[in-house]
């Protein structure tokens, strides 16, 4: 393993909807360079005892990491969740909430989709589901793919499960200040994933910004693999100005999906404080590594 520090703080495993288990990411993650590894399942920690046995038998220094579903402003966003105490009683039972809400609306889906003349799409997406209480689009966009409706997952998300195309089912998940505050309650530091792919207006960011602020968010994920390279400066002076860390991940989810592998992303902006700064008491070091 390379001796550069190299951090990738999100990533998916088959606990939510990624297709590799935690211990083949860890692996992957290693064999790319990654130095610093997080794993960042959709509202669900299940997967984390995993990832960090598998972290430590990689030489990885380890973060406990989630990323939380949001509703703000009639919008899905996605707060990320690192260094916190995997088992607090208050995000864990938050966490559950979430999930329990996940198959009514992945039933709805399903009905939408059967009705659009795709029979048995949810019984399809199923087969996806490492976790039957997280279904998620993803399962549904990959059982599409498979049965030949559309190329890939990026054609599917073009014609179906988005606002105004079939199977697109609103969710009212956890609100900002309930999310910050479980992350904060339990020791960790709560980032607002990927903002870039919200398609906030400039107002509409700022009084995002603003409120994950005033609840106790601390950092922002800038240089991520949802984000076009002009954007990770953008991101970065954006959370300097609102005193925020910079935090990093690929958001990988699979080989054959994601655009961005673990271990690939450019090096963060020089100049800014990183997320890692503030949580060197948290990471869970790898035997032999003092750094």
């Amino acid at each position: 393993m390379s001796d550069t520090f190299c951090a990738d703080l999100h990533c998916h495993s088959t606990f939510s909807d990624g297709t590799l288990s935690p211990t083949a990411l860890a692996q992957r993650a290693q064999r790319s360079g990654v130095t610093l590894w997080a794993l960042t399942d959709h509202d669900e920690t299940a997967g984390l005892a995993e990832a960090q046995m598998a972290a430590s038998a990689q030489g990885l220094d380890f973060l406990t990491g989630v990323e939380i579903s949001v509703s703000f402003a009639n919008t899905t966003v996605h707060i990320v969740g690192l260094g916190f105490d995997a088992q607090d009683r208050q995000l864990l039972e938050g966490l559950g909430s979430l999930r329990n809400s996940r198959g009514p609306r992945a039933q709805e889906m399903g009905r939408q989709l059967e009705a659009a003349g795709i029979a048995h799409a949810y019984e399809g997406a199923l087969k996806y589901v490492g976790n039957p209480a997280l279904i998620s689009r993803t399962h549904f966009a990959r059982h599409l793919v498979e049965a030949g409706i559309c190329k890939d997952t990026y054609e599917v998300f073009r014609n179906y499960l988005v606002e105004g195309k079939p199977g697109f089912v609103p969710q009212r998940w956890a609100t900002l200040e309930e999310a910050v505050r479980w992350i904060s309650a339990a020791q960790g530091i709560a980032v607002i994933a990927h903002p870039a792919r919200y398609g906030f207006t400039a107002n509409e960011e700022y009084a995002f910004f603003s409120s994950f602020k005033a609840y106790g968010g601390q950092a922002v994920e800038a240089v991520t693999g949802s984000h076009a390279p002009h954007e990770y400066l953008h991101y970065a002076d954006l959370a300097k100005e609102f005193g925020f860390a910079i935090s990093r991940g690929s958001d990988f989810h699979s080989p054959q999906e994601s655009k961005m592998d673990l271990g690939a992303l450019p090096s963060d902006p020089a100049g800014y404080v990183c997320i890692h700064e503030l949580l060197a008491h948290r990471i869970h070091k790898a035997p032999g590594r003092s750094t």
